[in-house]
């Protein structure tokens, strides 16, 4: 017998004057803490991790939500880098929270900018979060940076000039550039072809409004040039008291030497490195990630670090 669909909810949290949207995959006073997916960017939207309402039932519901000046919530092209900031989107998910009624009690689910988003939320060791997962994400912007210009010196000689031309003119929004990206995006991004609609779809609304991935983080992937790029987490990761899920990809972007001061500053933590994956193992390695994710929420007790800085390759 097929199980009855999940109930899905949507709707909008006031903050301020502007609304963040939000949707609720299954029943939000289950037996399980409810997960709160922390989607990139800064500026993608909840779209591309639509598949973790995989991770709801048993008990246990999925909130995604897109992060003001994204997706479904208040657009505001007009503001500066003083605007957007990360208390801003602290305030907005620590309001989220209080509007859902589960500030008590919930787990809580970053990637990549999320992840960055998910480790400022748990240093202020909030009452209610249970368990974290920090996916993909860097621990300073300096690590990203060297990392990713490693990575780029193994792309092909005629893409990296490609991409030198165009970077000295600036035109960062030329066909080839964009294709010369892509190059590299398929490689450290995600490493499915074609890429799925879901994931694009997030990609397709940075284009109409990219303001805040511009203002935050820069015109290209590559550097993170904007607002945040002397921001790093390394000397408070030691304050996160709760039992905390790294995950990373082999071909991330995000590299496992971009994200190991997780590993070695958090206490009570594991870490998971997707041997197949790039960026997205939730996409890449769908089955293995959910997994994976759905063991740690569900364990109890303190989580065991792996030898070698925790890493347990996937």
């Amino acid at each position: 017998m097929t199980p009855a669909p999940l109930r899905s909810t949507e709707g909008f949290a006031p903050f301020g004057e502007h609304q963040t949207w939000y949707r609720i995959t299954g029943d939000l006073d289950g037996a399980r803490p409810p997960l709160v997916i922390v989607h990139g960017g800064p500026g993608c939207t909840h779209d591309y991790l639509d598949n973790l309402t995989a991770l709801a039932g048993d008990g246990r519901a999925v909130i995604h939500y897109d992060q003001i000046g994204n997706g479904k919530s208040t657009h505001l092209p007009g503001q500066g880098a003083d605007f957007w900031t990360v208390a801003l989107f602290l305030r907005e998910l620590d309001n989220l929270l209080a509007h859902l009624g589960i500030a008590d009690r919930y787990d809580l689910l970053g990637q990549s900018w999320g992840g960055m988003l998910g480790a400022e939320h748990a240093i202020r060791r909030p009452r209610g979060l249970n368990r974290l997962v920090i996916a993909n994400s860097p621990t300073s912007i300096a690590r990203w940076s060297s990392e990713a210009e490693r990575l780029r010196s193994a792309l092909p000689a005629t893409i990296q000039a490609t991409l030198r031309h165009h970077e000295a003119d600036g035109a960062y929004t030329h066909p080839d550039y964009k294709a010369a990206s892509d190059v590299y995006y398929q490689r450290h991004v995600c490493r499915c072809e074609p890429w799925p609609d879901f994931v694009r779809r997030t990609f397709d609304w940075v284009d109409r409004d990219p303001t805040v991935y511009h203002t935050m983080w820069g015109p290209t992937e590559f550097l993170g040039t904007g607002s945040l790029k002397n921001w790093t987490v390394e000397d408070r990761l030691a304050q996160i008291n709760v039992p905390t899920l790294v995950v990373t990809g082999a071909f991330d972007e995000a590299t496992p030497h971009a994200a190991e001061m997780f590993s070695t500053l958090i206490p009570d933590v594991h870490w998971r490195i997707f041997g197949q994956s790039s960026h997205m193992p939730h996409v890449e390695e769908e089955a293995a990630y959910m997994s994976a994710v759905d063991a740690f929420l569900r364990a109890s007790g303190a989580t065991s670090t792996d030898a070698q800085n925790g890493a347990s390759h996937g």
